[in-house]
């Protein structure tokens, strides 16, 4: 088995292996970190998941390869794909497991699956809907071995590349539409300022028009950013729409109800998120 090599994971830690690699452990599997070691390795077929890091050509001539991906290849090859269909608003995703080759997820597909992208799943759901879908389908498609993959079909369509969720992207802009600043939530992590302090956003949902809800206290002419007493917790002015926040997590303090933290956070007025 390959894994990632040992980093440290916290501050000021040790040493600590990847999970996975902690796993093999546990089971008496030999671990390795260098790719290069499968050459001599006699296995007949190579199965990489989430690994990082491109195969040279001198180990795929000695050990086939496939590669489970969660996406509906061409669409998102690369780093994060969950991640980019999610805050893409994708209706739809899923796992390809694929002939891995020397190009970044660009290999033939054996077999793909389909899963829809609900309203209300965050990063953290529907990656575990992929991850059960994709285990169920590595396990059937080897049951008998190598032979059992089948033949593999190219790709078909545009490709596209899901790029790494860099930090700076979790920084809610008040300026974007209420409903990508609702996937943004999602996708976990996101975070505003409130009174110059960190605030994370960890639950909230796009509110339908005001004439629906006429107990909403008025938006017009306000800033994006601008937080506001609601029905069912603070109201967020976006650049289209506003956002409901449903749970947050100040700075230095634990998860809470959004409306708990709204009246105890004394903020100015009229306050404004992110300024």
């Amino acid at each position: 088995m390959v894994s990632q090599p040992d980093r440290r994971r916290g501050r000021g830690s040790g040493l600590v292996p990847s999970p996975v690699k902690a796993a093999a452990a546990e089971l008496g599997l030999p671990v390795t970190s260098r790719v290069a070691d499968v050459k001599d390795s006699g296995a007949e077929l190579g199965v990489v998941v989430a690994f990082g890091r491109l195969i040279k050509p001198d180990v795929l001539a000695a050990v086939p390869m496939v590669n489970l991906h969660f996406s509906l290849l061409p669409r998102w090859r690369g780093a994060a794909p969950v991640e980019r269909a999610l805050l893409a608003g994708d209706e739809r995703t899923g796992v390809c497991l694929m002939a891995l080759d020397e190009g970044l997820d660009t290999g033939a597909i054996y077999r793909r699956a389909e899963v829809p992208i609900g309203p209300r799943v965050t990063l953290e759901g529907l990656r575990s809907e992929l991850v059960e879908l994709g285990t169920a389908m590595l396990i059937e498609s080897l049951a008998g071995g190598p032979s059992g993959l089948g033949g593999a079909v190219p790709q078909d369509g545009a490709a596209t590349y899901a790029a790494k969720i860099e930090p700076e992207e979790l920084h809610i802009d008040w300026a974007q539409p209420a409903v990508r600043l609702d996937r943004l939530v999602r996708l976990g992590g996101a975070w505003t300022t409130a009174a110059g302090k960190r605030l994370r956003v960890l639950a909230a949902r796009p509110e339908p028009p005001a004439a629906d809800e006429p107990e909403r206290p008025a938006t017009e002419g306000l800033p994006p950013g601008s937080v506001l007493p609601g029905p069912g917790g603070p109201l967020v002015v976006t650049g289209d729409g506003v956002l409901r926040l449903e749970r947050v997590q100040p700075e230095g303090r634990g998860p809470m109800d959004a409306a708990d933290w709204r009246r105890g956070a004394r903020l100015p007025d009229p306050a404004v998120l992110g300024s």
